[in-house]
């Protein structure tokens, strides 16, 4: 991310000095120069990036309140126990005892919800079970590389921070994104998975997976801060129904998007809470601590916001934007991917926070808006891929993995199917 912030303000300021240098202004026009515009915008956009985030608190409060009620009300551990059964299969190396199981599960199940914060330390703790079975020290594993690939274009139920991003941003329908994440999330994932497994094949190790000298001590170290995994997963038959039930409604979502999008946020409101007074949760308690973490995810944002926003602002009123987007743009318009939308695509595999700036500043920009078509495709985009080499930086380097092998490949796969889905289902919807 230090060179990408830095390549995005070096060329604009190289792009806005010499326009200045050849700047000449009209006779009798109040027209700022070239240099004098770009410092202008960027004192703007840095106010406005302060503006965003504190207008974020109380959406990001709201949400993380009501995952918080849903996870202590044990629906994590539901999701984790029908997800057990197709683990097992998909990972045939793990033993289904093995610790690396329970937290492969975890953090699935934490991304099924959209608990991004929550993934992460089950993600790293899966890596370093899994590096117990690995037979090559610093060389990542077929099923290392698989539960990377999964975990970067993971199944999404619940965008939640995008949601709020978008009802922040004035949106009339920010949960309008529910479908056409959760059907370009179970694209990118089936891509993930076949593109892992003929990699697999493809570049086949010598070395078979064993346990390692003293995994046996350390499996369940520092396993104490986390939930204990399912202990036993739901029979198959419930696994399957609960597939097929998502499965079915992709159909449902492409016709009938429009018309059940607008119960979502309220549904969610009164499910959540219905849940946690069901189970005997301090439904108000609860939800007040998940409050006061997304107060605090708010308010760390805003040096991230202010730092890629001013880079983008400089960018684009520096007229580097246009030069690069202008002759891109006039190709991917033609399969339905305007130019506006293009950077978002570009970036999101790159940097999070530099695709989540982009993303506020392009819904927040008065000429596209949330609810735009390019609105909805940059929040499907944010919703339905991964931050695909920062997910590798952190995993891999959990572990002092070294030798990737063909991660990126079926990684980046993903990501692009990802992107292509999310076009396709918002043309369908929104287009």
């Amino acid at each position: 991310m230090n060179g990408i912030f830095f390549a995005i303000v070096a060329i604009a300021f190289v792009v806005a000095a010499y326009r200045q240098v050849t700047f000449t202004a009209p006779d009798g026009a109040d027209i700022d120069a070239p240099m004098a515009a770009l410092g202008k915008a960027m004192i703007g956009t840095a106010g406005d990036a302060v503006t965003l985030a504190i207008g974020l608190v109380g959406v990001m409060s709201l949400f993380l309140g009501l995952m918080k009620v849903a996870e202590r009300a044990g629906l994590l551990m539901v999701v984790a126990r029908t997800l057990q059964p197709l683990m097992l299969r998909l990972f045939p190396a793990v033993p289904p005892d093995h610790p690396a199981m329970g937290a492969i599960i975890m953090n699935l199940s934490a991304n099924v919800l959209g608990l991004g914060n929550a993934a992460t330390p089950f993600g790293i703790r899966a890596m370093e079970h899994l590096d117990t079975l690995n037979g090559e020290k610093g060389k990542a594993t077929d099923a290392m590389i698989l539960f990377l690939a999964i975990n970067t274009s993971s199944v999404t139920l619940l965008p939640t921070g995008v949601i709020a991003l978008r009802a922040a941003a004035g949106s009339a329908d920010p949960a309008g994104i529910v479908p056409t994440t959760l059907f370009a999330t179970l694209v990118s994932t089936t891509v993930a998975i076949f593109s892992a497994k003929f990699c697999a094949r493809m570049f086949a190790s010598s070395a078979p997976p064993t346990v390692s000298a003293g995994a046996v001590a350390v499996e369940h170290e520092g396993d104490e801060d986390l939930p204990p995994p399912p202990a036993q997963g739901y029979p198959v038959w419930v696994s399957g129904l609960v597939l097929g039930t998502v499965l079915a409604l992709v159909p449902l979502t492409i016709f009938y998007g429009r018309a059940f999008a607008p119960w979502i946020i309220p549904g969610l409101m009164i499910g959540f809470l219905g849940l946690g007074v069901w189970r005997r949760v301090p439904v108000y308690e609860c939800f007040v601590d998940g409050a006061k973490d997304g107060f605090n995810v708010a308010l760390r944002i805003i040096p991230y916001l202010v730092a890629i926003l001013v880079a983008v602002s400089m960018f684009r009123n520096s007229g580097a934007l246009e030069l690069l987007i202008t002759p891109l743009g006039a190709v991917t318009e033609l399969v339905g991917l305007p130019a506006d939308a293009l950077p978002m695509a570009l970036l999101r595999p790159l940097s999070g926070s530099g695709a989540y700036g982009i993303l506020a500043s392009i819904i927040n920009d008065p000429a596209v808006g949330p609810d735009s078509y390019t609105g909805y495709l940059v929040s499907t985009f944010q919703g339905s891929t991964e931050t695909t080499f920062y997910v590798i930086a952190v995993y891999f380097g959990a572990v002092q993995i070294r030798r990737l092998r063909y991660a990126l490949i079926p990684a980046l796969t993903a990501d692009f199917a990802g992107i292509a889905a999310a076009v396709f289902i918002v043309a369908m919807l929104y287009g």
